[in-house]
């Protein structure tokens, strides 16, 4: 039996569960797994479907036979294959924790991906990066040539087919032309303290503040620097005894889980964009263990 997930999201109408549900059984299709949301602010509807197919339809049959329920309701949809690897360029700077944990995590097969490329306006990874049989780019990053530099990067992600970019603490702000043709294609991480603590070293600021807790925000990229929908959140508890190091060795641990879960979240089609925020369905009971390990 061949598993499938279908996504669907539409303006909200009486009829939509009813009619997903019984082209499945018409299909000869098992529901395993159904998460809905209704958006009463905004008239919207989201679903995610996971179904196996106990006759053997192919992912080209059930795509074409559900297209006229689609039309009907106005939909954005897909179904999709759980063993696709989404391709993935992760690109980065100079502060190497996130990178170095998506590697760890793919390597072991937590994070199933096909992470085709990374990109960095340094060279400080390459090593890293090339141990791991990855390609590596380095694009160096000016006010002169930043519109060839982003050219570059447009090109690695076509040449690679990547259909998603990772900023694992990428210190480099991208035009608005580029967020928007990678729009809700792009995911980055920062701390959670903006917009309190702009600028350099947030986490000494937020300890001179006397904070009590810090996290980290993974959020899909747009022109508003780092106001785009959020993904996912996480803080951790601090205190008055420990010191800026601290907090900036705890900021880099929650920053490295929070990524990895966006990352998660967005490669298993659970979040859905919603106007400035998204609607992001929970993995099934067991978490990560209950999703595809590849």
């Amino acid at each position: 039996m061949s598993e499938y997930i279908l996504t669907v999201s539409c303006a909200t109408r009486r009829g939509i569960v009813a009619e997903i549900s019984g082209y499945l059984a018409e299909m000869g299709c098992n529901i395993r797994d159904l998460a809905q949301f209704d958006d009463t602010e905004t008239g919207h509807f989201f679903s995610r479907t996971t179904f196996v197919s106990e006759t053997g339809s192919t992912l080209e049959q059930l795509r074409k036979g559900f297209a006229a329920i689609a039309d009907d309701f106005e939909m954005t949809w897909d179904i999709h294959d759980p063993d696709h690897k989404m391709k993935v360029v992760l690109m980065v700077s100079r502060f190497g924790h996130c990178l170095n944990d998506l590697l760890y995590r793919w390597q072991i097969g937590a994070l199933p991906v096909d992470i085709v490329a990374v990109i960095s306006n340094h060279m400080d990874y390459q090593k890293v990066v090339v141990n791991h049989d990855i390609p590596f780019h380095c694009i160096k990053v000016t006010k002169e040539n930043k519109p060839e530099a982003e050219g570059r990067i447009m090109d690695v992600v076509r040449d690679t087919g990547a259909e998603l970019i990772v900023l694992a603490r990428y210190m480099q702000i991208l035009s608005d032309e580029m967020c928007q043709k990678m729009s809700g294609r792009i995911i980055n991480i920062h701390h959670s303290f903006l917009p309190s603590f702009k600028g350099a070293n947030p986490y000494k600021q937020a300890y001179e503040r006397g904070v009590k807790l810090i996290g980290a925000t993974s959020h899909y990229v747009t022109a508003d620097l780092d106001e785009g929908p959020i993904i996912e959140q996480d803080t951790v508890r601090v205190t008055h005894a420990q010191s800026p190091s601290d907090y900036v060795s705890l900021g880099r641990d929650v920053e490295s889980q929070v990524l990895a879960r966006a990352i998660h979240a967005h490669i298993h089609h659970r979040v859905f964009l919603n106007g400035n925020k998204t609607v992001v369905f929970p993995a099934s009971p067991g978490s990560y263990a209950s999703e595809r390990m590849g």
